[in-house]
């Protein structure tokens, strides 16, 4: 029975071994890196990498199920906190971000079917960790949650990847880290400054469309359904 356990157990830390290799080896090389030099990563043979995800592809699924779980979970942690403590430990520790960040961007720059459903995996879970943030009181309600996830995942990698394409996002891997400290350094100012205090002075534009589009939803009755709906 124990040894089972333990069996199982080693298997787990290998595949864990192999796909955190691959999102290294990735984000360094893009998914043109071949099978074989991502064993020699992680120290095993390629027939190992087949047997625990019977393939590239399933194996850079593995990978994109790892990069979201780990943003799942520090972005829930920000917007459920709501302190500029947490925000404050986080920017202490940016550098940690940088494989993620970096085969995130991989990822987009490849483009294909592949990419499309990690962004849409990205957007699922945004609209998750925003309604903990609503429910927190950290996040303001939307009249139509979905589309402003939608909006602030597309704005958010879009920005990221022009300004990395920018600045030398295909440096050097090992300069990655340092790069990614700067740019948190340059938006996480302007950032914080738009989503807390805005950027127009009075709501007339927004006004003005309510009035033009057609039975626009309210914020508080959006709220209210998602409530009911949780329930």
């Amino acid at each position: 029975m124990g040894g089972a356990s333990e069996e199982r157990g080693g298997e787990l830390a290998t595949a864990s071994r192999i796909r955190d290799a691959a999102i290294a080896r990735f984000g360094r090389d893009g998914f043109r890196a071949g099978l074989r030099t991502i064993a020699a990563d992680a120290g095993v043979t390629a027939g190992l990498i087949v047997h625990h995800f019977g393939s590239k592809d399933g194996l850079r699924r593995a990978c994109d199920e790892r990069v979201l779980e780990f943003m799942r979970r520090e972005k829930k942690k920000a917007l459920t906190d709501g302190t500029g403590t947490m925000l404050l430990a986080q920017m202490a520790q940016v550098e940690q971000f940088a494989p993620m960040v970096l085969y995130l961007l991989r990822s987009m720059q490849a483009g294909g079917e592949l990419a499309a459903e990690l962004i849409e995996h990205m957007i699922s879970d945004a609209e998750a960790y925003l309604s903990a943030g609503e429910a927190a009181g950290v996040v303001r309600p939307s009249r139509d949650r979905a589309a402003r996830t939608r909006y602030l995942a597309y704005q958010a990698t879009g920005s990221m990847l022009l300004w990395f394409t920018l600045h030398g996002g295909d440096a050097e891997p090992e300069k990655f880290p340092a790069l990614f400290r700067r740019y948190m350094d340059e938006l996480t100012l302007p950032a914080l400054e738009l989503f807390t205090e805005g950027l127009l002075v009075d709501r007339s534009m927004l006004d003005e469309y309510l009035m033009y589009v057609p039975d626009p939803p309210s914020a508080a009755s959006n709220a209210a359904d998602q409530d009911g709906t949780a329930s």
